[in-house]
């Protein structure tokens, strides 16, 4: 079979099926059956649910490399924002220390003569 099936609660228009599960968590609570978390209940499933997620180190891990991906992309783009729409090559240390490419090539340098005639 190709494609998905068009039937189903999964294929109703999402206001529809918010408006039949509101329905269904209205009757359980006037029948006395919906559960409320007190905020000791949800500590202790927080709980849980970290000594779990903990247990499986490559997980963790796999989070954490998106976390200092991230995190060295918004570096980057910040540092590409700063000088002004031209990246900046860095040159990056085994510890993770960063410091700018030098170049022996000169850098433009603007003389008074050319600021005053920029005015």
């Amino acid at each position: 079979m190709t494609g998905k099936s068009r039937r189903g609660f999964a294929s109703m228009d999402p206001t529809r099926q918010r408006e039949i599960a509101s329905k269904g968590g209205r009757a359980a609570h006037e029948k006395g059956t919906a559960h409320e978390w007190s905020s000791d209940e949800a500590r202790e499933a927080g709980r849980k649910g970290g000594v779990t997620v903990s247990r499986d180190r490559a997980h963790l891990a796999a989070i954490g490399r998106e976390g200092g991906e991230s995190r060295s992309a918004a570096a980057r783009q910040a540092r590409v924002a700063r000088a002004g729409d031209r990246e900046i090559p860095l040159q990056v240390a085994r510890d993770g220390g960063a410091s700018p490419v030098v170049s022996d090539r000169p850098r433009p340098s603007i003389t008074h003569a050319d600021e005053s005639s920029a005015r």
